[in-house]
């Protein structure tokens, strides 16, 4: 395995390669001058010939950033693969969806396990908590915080979340980066600038234009592409929300499993309080040593379990409504809210950080919607789930009518004496089932984060063949094992971690609120009245609430705000490290009047092979292929630029995973390949299948682009018609948006964009002078023979060229910038996972290129 490293002030790398084998070494500055010129202006080639020109043009259909409309044709891509092989088999189909009545039966016992685990067992701490605040004083005091527990259940997990955001799915994809990547589809706000304006042709982008009675969709797009300073904004935000999430799946755990085990204080009066702490580190140590075991397997084991808690809860609370005070019901009159503010002022306040604990698990129902359908987590909550919590909390209120002094923990005080135990072990083990809800949500939101460059990468382990989204995160997992025994051990109070829990969960739904109400204006084009509504009813709820788990936000919960903080950082220096290092890579890829002057065989000896070259540069020649020439001896004769592009997409179908382009005229044997995936995408390589298919798919690319040169030879200019069928189909426009030219609000852009048509067609036919003379023959004997030269070159072998690219500081950068580039960003890419490691490559097949930037 050859190893090359290179410092200089630009170039470009991958990162496909995460760590280099080897000394470091540093060469002179490469012998090319760079250029910072666009490298595919038409002015840049002369009338060589329609061929040249022509193979020229493959490529600058995504390279040229300066043209100011382009148009494109929405038909089937001619370059996509037919086949993909890193996909796995039967998983591109949406088999929830479209799944039988018994099928979706069984789901939604599933969805039991792994959804509403964490919603379900809110009961346990909730009125407990929230009488820490607010003592009770007299009956009308339990009215009142019954009164506020049912309409916070309404409000937040039935309303907001089942009727609003569960319909913010991305393509059944849930969580705070599904919204993210939703808006990034309709609107160009990514910050690293790797679209192309093919990406929109992908099928799963469903662009929708704004018509002209709602201009007021476009023009919110408009200013998000056009304002920096809005797009870093929502970054922030959905970075924000994220933090939460992962600190969410920290309390949670600790929660839940600390109520539950502390039950044993009222089943046995001589259990202390280190000892429900020591029983608590067991069981959360069991129940993640179990996450491998996957959503789908522990899901239908444990869906019955929580099933019979959910009776349970429904049980004990007709039974305590039947026994002690039916008058509870008046609880459902809102104004015993109102009653309970007036009588209790400041107290009350501070029972609203205890009285949001019973939404806790609302956040999960969205993000776990990558295991389930929208349907059936909908069913399962309006018809089980909340009215058992309803009747579990009207029990509680009613028992607690007559037994003031039990309110330190209501749940188990409110449990019969003759089905204490069963019920003690039905409760811990659905608390187990509840602290996987959130980890659960926060593997996907990570695989989200990683696969949009927002997070490190990590190894990823699908736990179901037949369901895709279904994963685990090892390292991640025990990661939050440990923050979360940090937590048990030094807090150990339910009062406390409960308002750490509160501030996590009304962090991540502030976050949820502003990004569907985004959604809503740019993309669902709501009316402005239910907008507004929705926005200002939920935003200003959730801050009330907000308000009053900050006012304690010292008794201990600000550890969960620290580690929010520092997940935060995290995510924020590596988006901010890559975005600059890809930035790097395009100002300084190779310019290809450069390539042109070297001649086809670039300047070297071209050795037979095949070189597949991994960079992530999806526009233009890396500067690392320039390395590969001047350092080498040889160049492979064929050369395929492999860009592995991650859109913001949930699954990219397979007969539009691969976009081929041919790279300088056919004599170079320069070809690019673009691999886009979806972040829900499987990449399970195998890099003899993966050769296979790539060679075939290029050989389908190379007949296709012949059989075109053929048509135009005899005749066939056409194009006029094809033109305007295009014209009337769909504009590109340069921010990589794409709109309808069928919407009278943009008809003033056909007339424009038709005198562009006309130049560049054209131009096109000067160049082709001549060339329009060939014969079928001729195009038919250079297709054989270019098909000859693919196969020697197969046969020869192919070697994977990684560039491992790299950045550091300048000494004239300021200390703030030095110390994350060089440290932190540095730091985290040391200890991220290796791209090459899907690769499954031999070692003696890789050759790897090392380059550093000055930034």
């Amino acid at each position: 395995m050859w190893n090359v490293d290179e410092e200089s002030s630009g170039g470009a790398g991958s990162e496909m390669d995460e760590e280099m084998t080897g000394d470091d070494s540093t060469t002179s500055m490469s012998r090319w001058v760079f250029d910072e010129k666009n490298d595919y202006d038409d002015d840049d080639y002369d009338n060589e010939g329609y061929d040249e020109h022509r193979d020229a043009e493959m490529d600058s259909d995504d390279e040229d950033d300066n043209v100011e409309q382009r148009l494109i044709r929405t038909s089937p891509a001619v370059d996509s693969f037919d086949v993909d092989a890193l996909e796995i088999p039967g998983t591109q189909k949406n088999e929830i969806e479209d799944s039988s009545i018994g099928r979706k039966l069984v789901l939604a016992l599933q969805t039991l396990g792994v959804v509403f685990g964490d919603i379900g067992t809110s009961p346990l701490y909730t009125f407990s908590v929230m009488f820490n605040r607010s003592p009770i004083n007299e009956k009308d005091d339990i009215i009142g915080a019954l009164s506020l527990v049912i309409y916070t259940l309404i409000l937040f997990p039935l309303v907001k979340y089942v009727h609003f955001v569960l319909w913010a799915n991305d393509d059944g994809e849930g969580g705070t980066f599904a919204l993210y990547s939703l808006i990034c589809r309709h609107a160009n706000v990514s910050l690293i600038p790797n679209q192309l304006p093919s990406d929109a042709r992908i099928s799963g982008f469903g662009l929708k234009v704004p018509s002209p009675e709602l201009e007021r969709s476009l023009i919110i797009k408009e200013k998000l592409e056009a304002s920096m300073i809005l797009k870093k904004l929502l970054l922030v935000l959905v970075l924000a929300g994220t933090a939460m999430v992962i600190a969410d799946a920290v309390v949670t755990p600790a929660m839940s499993v600390m109520s539950a085990v502390g039950g044993l204080k009222v089943g046995v009066g001589a259990i202390e309080q280190d000892q429900v702490v020591m029983i608590s580190v067991s069981f959360l140590v069991i129940l993640f040593s179990v996450q491998k075991y996957g959503a789908s397997k522990l899901g239908l084991a444990l869906g019955p379990a929580l099933l019979l808690w959910f009776f349970c809860l429904a049980g004990i609370g007709i039974y305590n409504l039947v026994k002690y005070d039916s008058s509870v019901f008046r609880a459902f009159n809102p104004a015993h809210i109102y009653f309970f503010f007036k009588r209790n002022s400041v107290n009350a306040w501070y029972a609203l950080g205890g009285c949001i604990l019973c939404a806790t698990g609302s956040e999960a129902m969205f993000a776990d919607l990558s295991y389930f359908s929208v349907h059936s987590v909908q069913l399962t909550f309006t018809l089980l789930v909340l009215p058992c919590l309803l009747l579990g909390y009207l029990g509680q209120a009613a028992y607690l009518s007559e037994n003031f002094s039990h309110s330190g923990n209501a749940f188990f005080s409110s449990v019969p004496s003759s089905i204490f135990w069963p019920v003690f072990l039905i409760s811990n083990l659905a608390a187990l089932i509840a602290s996987r809800a959130m980890t659960t949500a926060t593997f996907t939101c990570i695989k989200q984060s990683i696969a949009l460059g927002c997070f490190p990468r990590l190894k990823i382990i699908h736990t179901s063949k037949k369901f895709i989204g279904q994963i685990y995160i090892p390292v991640l997992n025990w990661f939050l094992l440990v923050v979360c025994l940090i937590v048990v051990c030094s807090i150990s109070n339910i009062f406390m971690i409960g308002n750490a829990y509160g501030v996590a969960e009304l962090g991540i739904m502030m976050t949820t609120t502003i990004l569907v109400t985004l959604i809503m204006l740019l993309i669902w084009q709501t009316n402005i009245i239910v907008v507004g509504l929705f926005a200002v009813v939920s935003l200003g709820v959730e801050m009330i609430f907000f308000s009053s788990v900050l006012s304690s936000v010292a008794d201990g919960s600000w550890i969960i705000l620290v580690f929010a903080t520092i997940m935060f950082f995290i995510m924020f220096v590596w988006n901010y490290g890559s975005k600059l290092k890809y930035e790097t890579e395009v100002q300084k890829k190779l310019p290809m009047e450069l390539l042109r002057e070297l001649g086809s065989n670039l300047g070297t000896i071209r050795a037979p092979g095949i070189g597949l070259l991994y960079n992530e540069l999806a526009k233009g020649v890396p500067a690392i292929f320039g390395h590969f020439l001047t350092t080498l001896p040889a160049i492979h004769s064929m050369v395929i630029f492999v860009c592995i592009k991650y859109v913001p997409v949930p699954s990219v179908p397979q007969t539009e995973r691969f976009l081929f382009r041919r790279v300088c005229p056919r004599s170079y044997h320069l070809f690019r390949c673009v691999a886009r995936y979806g972040y829900k995408d499987v990449r399970k390589e195998n890099h003899q299948a993966f050769e296979q298919i790539l060679i075939e798919s290029l050989e389908k690319f190379i007949r296709k682009e012949a059989q075109e040169r053929q048509l135009e030879s005899d005749g066939d200019h056409n194009t006029d018609s094809e033109d305007d069928m295009t014209l009337s189909r769909v504009l590109i426009a340069p921010n990589g948006s794409v709109y309808s030219l069928g919407v009278p609000l943009l008809a003033e852009h056909m007339e424009s964009n038709n005198r562009l048509s006309e130049k560049r067609k054209t131009s096109m036919d000067f160049a082709a002078g001549p060339s329009n003379q060939t014969t079928a023959l001729d195009v038919e004997q250079g297709l054989e023979k270019e098909l000859s030269f693919i196969h020697k070159a197969k046969e020869s072998g192919v070697v994977y060229l990684l560039g491992h690219g790299d950045i550091r500081a300048t000494k004239d950068s300021w200390f703030l910038k030095k110390l994350v580039i060089n440290y932190m960003y540095a730091f985290l890419r040391k200890n991220s996972r290796r791209g090459i490691t899907n690769l499954s490559v031999p070692h003696s097949h890789l050759m790897q290129v090392g380059m550093t930037y000055m930034v």
